[in-house]
């Protein structure tokens, strides 16, 4: 007769090695990967905005644009599948019936060809389209 107790031990052995091999092949990230420098790089506009907003990112790491009334310079960086972007200087012009959300942007993610920008406390306030 076999021995119970034995059977118990390889049967949970065999649930922990499937659960590790199926966690190990598993993602977070619906996208399959994080994106790289030159999934970033380029000119990403907010569609159909009036006044434009938009922003370029070059490959050094300064990205430009404007918030729809101010014209903005910075840096970015990739963190994982965050960018993180350096502070922004801006002119600092004030402009009636504009908002100027993309000025409060301290990160986003990218999905495809929409970036989804974040203020400083994670907070959706906007997205971007890539630009051909």
């Amino acid at each position: 007769m076999r021995n119970p107790r034995a059977l118990v031990v390889r049967t949970i052995i065999l649930v922990a090695v499937a659960g590790a091999s199926l966690t190990a092949c598993s993602s977070d990230d619906s996208s399959g990967s994080a994106p790289s420098k030159s999934d970033i790089t380029g000119e990403w506009a907010e569609p159909d905005s009036k006044p434009p907003v938009d922003l370029e990112f070059l490959a050094d790491g300064s990205v430009s644009g404007t918030d729809g009334c101010n014209q903005m310079n910075g840096t970015w960086k990739l963190d994982g599948s965050d960018i993180e972007f350096g502070p922004f200087s801006a002119t600092m012009m004030a402009c009636e019936d504009v908002d100027t959300w993309l000025s409060g942007a301290a990160k986003a993610t990218v999905d495809g060809d929409t970036m989804t920008i974040l203020d400083d406390k994670g907070k959706d306030i906007g997205t971007l389209e890539k630009q051909s």
